[in-house]
């Protein structure tokens, strides 16, 4: 207990001392929510990492799909690498980079406002991002207040009112570059951790071919017939399988406190490195997170049955990971407790940045109040930090507590949430990036069908078709369905001031200078 109480106390140290080193850079609206557009590869690529996996990834979606698909769960941290981290960066960075700092946007909804020419877009963006970032937010809490319980033996209320005065200080006085710096500290952690944590897990089985094999007799015919299911190449569920990997890797696209990463990126090379530190980083902890719960029902929670007759852990899928930690020796449990706390401030952090400034800038400023000048803008956000983080801690407490399955467990929160933002931004994003003819009708026609699909789904579920019924699938069909829609509608509605849009799109034809090292001509 000593050693974990004070592994603690440095990891919070440091978290807080670099946050107040930090301050100078958090003087003006650009260094608050931006860094001053002057963050590195290695600060980048991390805080793209930590911000997309928390202890909603470790706690809950691995043991709850390790649990449903055994070992091919792996498919989704792979997925997570190579669309979620890969291909986002390679389609999404240089472009969101250029255009945002050719319109001066420094948040997602600001870059409809602007690229659209509409006030209205700008606020409808930014109260979607508000409410629904708040169910993320507070997933974020209940996957640490199950460790917490497991390895101190105190009540997650604690759990929570310490992770969140920790992260609001360092958040309020260091802005975005005291989290790029302290999510680079936790990045690093995450890559120890994880791959001590599966080696521990994977020796307690007597290795990875006893393990598996252990895997392929496992038996759940509610779920499957199919012989050695949960240890198979695509698992005992394929098509629910490829939801969550299109839900959890291509949703990055579409959320606010993703997409702003790009933002701040300081130059070309730093986009060329980062996406390949950002890829493999992805691949070591999304990959290992799912690997991990691929073993889950191999942990020795107590099991029930649900109303199919299917086994499920009798605790819930959030005491999966848990139990398969229990008994690992004192230092590795410090060691994932650090783990995961890492992995749930820097996305925490990520969150009431995204949200704060969304809050200030794009509801506020110019709207109900005319006149903000910069200190007065980065006050208020600091504010809004407070309050989101308290508000969010709020139904945290409420969520562990509920007796509604909508809201039960972490990936069935963060599904809803993810599924509504990728749902409404993903695709007038990356269509407003990319083609000139997208219209501001259909940039409203996907905000409302997306965030409204998923609103229904948690509030009408039983009336959806079987497949919808998840919030991951539902969350997958509404961003694939929001690729559709943008394009038909703009095609069918008025066009955006010409002179609009080839202003904003001659950011892309803009001559510069280059060393023949990176460009033949």
């Amino acid at each position: 207990m000593v050693l974990k109480i004070l592994m603690l106390v440095l990891f919070f140290g440091v978290m807080v001392g670099v946050g107040l080193y930090c301050r100078r850079h958090a003087t003006d609206v650009n260094g608050f929510v931006l860094g001053g557009r002057s963050v590195g590869p290695w600060l980048t690529a991390f805080a793209y990492g930590t911000s997309y996996f928390s202890a909603v990834i470790f706690i809950g979606y691995a043991g709850q799909f390790g649990w449903k698909y055994g070992v091919a769960s792996t498919w989704i941290g792979l997925g997570n690498a190579f669309i979620g981290s890969l291909l986002a960066w390679a389609v999404l960075g240089r472009r969101t980079r250029i255009m945002t700092q050719h319109l001066n946007s420094s948040t997602m909804p600001e870059f409809f406002g602007k690229r659209f020419d509409s006030k209205a877009l700008k606020i409808g963006a930014s109260f979607i991002t508000f409410i629904f970032l708040i169910p993320y937010t507070a997933s974020l809490y209940n996957g640490l207040s199950r460790l917490f319980e497991m390895a101190f033996g105190i009540d997650y209320v604690w759990c929570i009112i310490v992770m969140s005065v920790l992260t609001g200080i360092y958040v309020i006085a260091g802005g975005y570059m005291a989290t790029a710096i302290n999510d680079f500290i936790q990045g690093i952690i995450m890559l120890i951790g994880i791959i001590a944590v599966i080696v521990a897990v994977l020796h307690s089985h007597g290795g990875f071919i006893s393990a598996l094999n252990e895997m392929a007799n496992v038996t759940d015919p509610a779920v499957t017939d199919m012989p050695g299911a949960f240890n198979s190449f695509f698992g005992p569920d394929p098509l629910n399988l490829l939801g969550v990997v299109l839900l959890t890797s291509l949703g990055t696209w579409g959320l606010p406190q993703m997409v702003q990463k790009f933002y701040a990126i300081k130059s070309e090379s730093s986009i060329k490195k980062g996406t390949i530190i950002s890829t493999l980083f992805a691949i070591v902890v999304a990959g290992g997170c799912y690997f991990l719960g691929g073993f889950g029902r191999l942990s020795g929670v107590a099991t029930t049955t649900d109303a199919a007759g299917a086994i499920i852990p009798a605790e819930g899928y959030d005491a999966v990971v848990p139990g398969m930690l229990s008994n690992l020796p004192d230092i590795l449990i410090a060691v994932v407790v650090i783990l995961v706390l890492s992995a749930s401030m820097s996305t925490l952090s990520s969150l009431v940045i995204a949200s704060s400034s969304t809050l200030t800038i794009d509801f506020l400023k110019d709207n109900i109040i005319k006149k903000m000048s910069e200190k007065k803008q980065v006050l208020i956000m600091r504010i809004f930090v407070v309050v989101f983080i308290a508000i969010s801690a709020l139904i945290a407490v409420y969520q562990v507590k509920s007796t509604n399955e909508a809201v039960k467990y972490i990936a069935q929160l963060m599904g809803v949430s993810w599924g509504a933002l990728a749902g409404a931004f993903l695709a007038p994003f990356l269509y407003g990036l990319y083609w000139k003819r997208t219209t501001k009708a259909a940039c409203w026609v996907s905000f409302i069908f997306g965030a409204g699909i998923m609103v229904c789904n948690m509030l009408f579920r039983t009336h959806f078709p079987v497949l919808l019924q998840s919030p991951i699938n539902c969350g997958a069909f509404a961003m694939l369905t929001g690729l559709i829609i943008v394009p038909v509608v703009s095609l069918i509605t008025p066009k955006t001031n010409k002179q609009l849009v080839d202003g904003a799109f001659a950011c892309y034809d803009k001559k510069i200078e280059a060393a023949q090292k990176n460009s033949l001509d």
